[in-house]
């Protein structure tokens, strides 16, 4: 008898609920097409918010992804270099450029360094088999590169430390370089005409994302189409027809050990660079950890403006609702003043605008989602980005229509309720 008892007003609560919604249904049934052009401002707020968090989520994941490529834990010292020759000359008064003596100073000065390597990028003046697209680049690391740049392989290896100081002509070709140069061969054990030098294939790396613009100071490089060489390969075997103006190496990576503070090394490798430099801004450092919090400030911040400017539609949406639904007061105020006369309370009255106003936020904010769906799905075929609808975007979007359509739907309600029966059930 207690359980029965105690669920009763559970079940009244659901019973005098249900009337309403089934009331709701038919009224919104009964005017189909006012009912649907109420609904648009929702299904296009609704939809604008999946769209444009879609889009935002998918340019972000893909940042977000190269710049945990660059590793977390790594240091990425870059040379401004010019292949202007009076400019050249302008800096080279000042500042030696990027040296293996700043490599070695910071090596013996900087401490929580787990792994480092020196860089020297080329690009070769030919190259033999050709390439059926663009020339590969050649970067002259040294073995530690691949645990640094997180380089994983398809297949073979990458070359050792032996190789590296006897300078052996040996390459790892990355995964559209090797697709270049041998197509669906298998590129283990085959050579490349690198300039005048051949060099034996030993490894092919796995593809890795690319950057089709320079992205905080890190030049735009297909990290596809490259051919890994030993650095002491590349600076022995291979001219450089830039030398003169060019840096003696260009770039620096290090790898930090886990309880190192990468800012505070961060800091003390600039000022190392600056004081053999002389300040001549010819260089920068490059903090993936740094990036990874900024981009994960801007990411709210976007996600902010943009639901804020997509949700000016939802609030059009609203105002349609709330037009609409003082109009159908005017035109059921003999209905509202029966339900009065025969007991309706001000709560009954209420209760049906409201529901009748969610409804209409309910339908508008699904067919809202679908066609957002379609949407980010279309603009992705289209402009060729990458787009992901998210949960968190689908939720934010519904829970947002829902609240205008309850906001919105008070007023009229309230409206309704206050009516005066009498008055109510005389008016034509």
């Amino acid at each position: 008898m207690a359980t029965v008892a105690s669920t009763t007003p559970q079940l009244r609560g659901y019973q005098q609920w249900l009337p309403d919604l089934q009331l709701g249904l038919q009224n919104l049934m009964l005017h189909r097409l006012r009912s649907l052009l109420t609904m648009l401002g929702m299904i296009f707020g609704v939809a604008a918010v999946v769209t444009m968090l879609s889009i935002g989520a998918g340019a972000r994941q893909k940042v977000m992804a190269l710049i945990e490529q660059m590793g977390v834990r790594n240091l990425i010292v870059e040379a401004k270099e010019t292949t202007e020759w009076q400019a050249h000359q302008k800096v080279r008064k000042i500042s030696p450029g990027l040296t293996f003596q700043d490599y070695r100073v910071i090596q013996d000065d900087v401490g929580g360094i787990a792994a480092s390597t020196p860089r020297k990028r080329m690009i070769p003046s030919k190259i033999l088999p050709k390439s059926q697209q663009d020339q590969p680049a050649v970067y002259g690391v040294n073995p530690s590169y691949q645990t640094i740049g997180g380089l994983h392989l398809l297949e073979g290896r990458f070359f050792d430390q032996k190789e590296e100081k006897r300078s052996a002509p040996v390459c790892v070709l990355g995964a559209a370089a090797a697709s270049s140069l041998f197509g669906a061969s298998d590129a283990i054990g085959q050579y490349v005409k690198v300039n005048e030098q051949w060099f034996r294939v030993i490894g092919v790396a796995s593809p890795q994302l690319s950057s089709q613009t320079e992205m905080a100071g890190v030049p735009n490089q297909d990290t596809n189409n490259i051919l890994y060489v030993p650095l002491n390969a590349a600076m022995l075997r291979l001219e450089d027809s830039y030398s003169d103006v060019r840096d003696e190496i260009d770039g620096i990576y290090l790898h930090l050990e886990e309880s190192a503070d990468i800012s505070a090394v961060a800091q003390v490798v600039r000022a190392i660079l600056d004081t053999s430099h002389h300040a001549a801004g010819d260089f920068s450092v490059i903090v993936p950890a740094e990036l990874l919090a900024e981009q994960q400030r801007t990411e709210r911040l976007f996600n902010a403006v943009m639901v804020a400017i997509a949700s000016i539609s939802l609030l059009v949406g609203g105002i349609g609702i709330m037009n609409i639904m003082l109009a159908s007061i005017l035109e059921r105020t003999r209905e509202i003043g029966v339900r009065r006369a025969v007991g309706a309370r001000q709560s009954d009255i209420v209760r049906q605008f409201v529901v009748e106003a969610m409804l209409i936020s309910f339908v508008g904010g699904s067919f809202g989602i679908v066609f957002g769906f379609m949407m980010s799905r279309l603009i992705a075929w289209l402009a060729g980005w990458s787009t992901i609808v998210t949960a968190a975007s689908i939720i934010l979007a519904f829970g947002v229509s829902i609240t205008v359509g309850l906001v919105f739907g008070i007023y009229p309600a309230m409206k309704a309720a206050q009516l005066d029966p009498v008055e109510a059930i005389r008016y034509e």
